[in-house]
């Protein structure tokens, strides 16, 4: 199971991309978690969370959601652990739209029945994509012999196929998406859903999600780095007024570690293992059997 969030901001020269996959830089396996997922896309993080974790986004950014892995009728597989259904997505998303966190969202999914994730879908301005519809498999792509496992899915290779030839200035729309791999290629059937989206496909252009060039902001204003760094540096010099004189800190005593590590080893005391006396008794009596015989027996009790 992969996840992939892209985010671009069209009105403003910010962007990010953070990305979660199994093995990557960003998260490890154990960090991919149903809850984690929910957590970036509502914002629901612990402020200790660094930045390469956070969905760093607002009303004007256009999102792009990537899902890839084992799923099934209304959910998909995290792991092959845990789920996450389709409700919970659709819940997600509303929560992201009410805190408004995107402008417009991208969702595309490759996995069996697909399209069962993007039927509970009730927040505005999202698109979504799927590599099957409900009942159908999608199928794997590309054998290696060498391994004996398939190395990508049908749809996810069409696509990313068709996406090598995309450049920033494409006019490319989102209507050529949805044709790049018919039931001939993918054999399931691929679908998508655009009834909550605002503009027409024809109209949205590829680069609104997938490598657009950042937008710049162009203003007549005259801003005064200097006067700013000023203001910072006195607020800085009465931050330090304020505080409260601390005593000097000082150095714990540390341990001897040199003495330690130059003793001489206590000798210990000796004992005789636990079956030495035993092992002792029984030979003398073997000795005394075999000198004497059992008849001189009642000499020793």
């Amino acid at each position: 199971m992969a996840v992939t969030y892209c985010l671009s901001r069209p009105a403003t020269a910010l962007a990010a991309v953070l990305f979660l996959s199994f093995g990557s830089v960003a998260a490890s396996h154990i960090e991919v978690t149903v809850e984690n997922f929910l957590r970036v896309l509502t914002g629901r993080i612990p402020p200790s969370t660094p930045r390469s974790k956070r969905l760093l986004s607002d009303d004007r950014s256009n999102i792009l959601i990537y899902m890839t892995g084992h799923g099934g009728n209304g959910f998909l597989k995290f792991q092959d652990s845990e789920e996450i259904t389709n409700i919970e997505l659709a819940d997600a998303f509303e929560q992201m739209w009410q805190k408004r966190r995107y402008n417009e969202l991208l969702f595309i999914i490759d996995t069996c029945q697909g399209a069962s994730m993007y039927e509970r879908f009730y927040s505005p301005n999202i698109m979504a994509l799927a590599s099957s519809q409900v009942g159908e498999d999608s199928l794997s792509h590309q054998p290696d012999p060498a391994i004996g496992v398939h190395l990508m899915d049908r749809y996810t290779f069409y696509v990313l196929e068709f996406l090598e030839e995309i450049n920033p200035a494409s006019q490319t729309n989102m209507n050529d998406l949805f044709q790049v791999c018919p039931k001939s290629l993918c054999v399931s059937t691929p679908g998508h859903r655009t009834d909550l989206f605002q503009r027409d496909p024809k109209n949205v252009l590829i680069t609104d999600f997938f490598g657009s060039v950042r937008k710049v902001e162009i203003t007549t204003e005259t801003i005064n780095l200097q006067q700013g760094s000023e203001i910072m540096e006195s607020s800085y010099k009465e931050d330090q007024m304020d505080e409260e004189p601390m005593e000097p800190l000082k150095y714990a005593e540390q341990l001897p570690v040199a003495q330690i590590i130059h003793q001489k080893p206590k000798l210990k005391d000796w004992h005789p293992p636990g079956g030495f006396i035993l092992g002792l008794w029984a030979l003398i009596i073997m000795v005394f059997f075999k000198t004497y015989g059992i008849k001189h027996m009642k000499f020793i009790f």
